[in-house]
């Protein structure tokens, strides 16, 4: 039987135990689309707001990790940016990326949060405690996801992600008081 599409609510304390978060790059971080340079370097577009969001929860103990079927010169300078130093890119196999990353952090996998947007996501998203994808991801991806943002891929999705993880941690509101004192 196949899971309907529409609306999705997820109950925030199944996003309680979360310890990482794991993004894919393209349609995620940035809107999917790949710009080339006339010398073939890649240009990618990522959202300030996401990455607010990411810091904040690295901040607060969350780790962040990359998983990724792209490499790019873009993707190592925005994580080196960022702090973030979990970075699976290259590959293909994202069930075996995440398998790899369990072992590597000793996390388990019903502690670990997911977040794609294509085919290539779901072993991986289907393997984790929560998934999330963005609206125009395809039907197969959002009808295995936990969560559907309301926001799109490289506009605002990710910061999303982060502050739902952040208030059902009970971190939000003493974070948002230190930019209000």
């Amino acid at each position: 039987m196949e899971k309907q599409s529409g609306p999705k609510i997820l109950n925030p304390k199944k996003l309680t135990p979360i310890k990482l978060l794991l993004l894919d790059v393209d349609g995620v971080l940035t809107d999917g689309q790949i710009t080339y340079t006339d010398t073939g370097e890649q240009i990618k577009s990522f959202d300030s707001k996401d990455g607010l969001g990411l810091r904040l929860i690295m901040d607060n103990g969350i780790r962040v990790g990359i998983v990724t079927g792209r490499k790019s010169n873009a993707l190592a300078h925005r994580c080196r940016n960022l702090g973030i130093d979990l970075v699976f890119d290259g590959t293909k196999d994202k069930a075996r990326a995440l398998a790899k990353i369990i072992e590597q952090t000793g996390i388990c996998a019903r502690d670990i949060a997911f977040v794609g947007d294509d085919l290539i996501d779901l072993p991986a998203m289907i393997r984790v405690g929560v998934s999330f994808t963005v609206p125009d991801a395809p039907k197969e991806v959002k009808d295995r996801a936990d969560f559907i943002t309301s926001a799109r891929g490289g506009h605002g999705a990710v910061r999303e992600i982060c502050e739902a993880i952040l208030k059902s941690q009970g971190l939000w509101d003493q974070l948002l008081s230190k930019y209000l004192s």
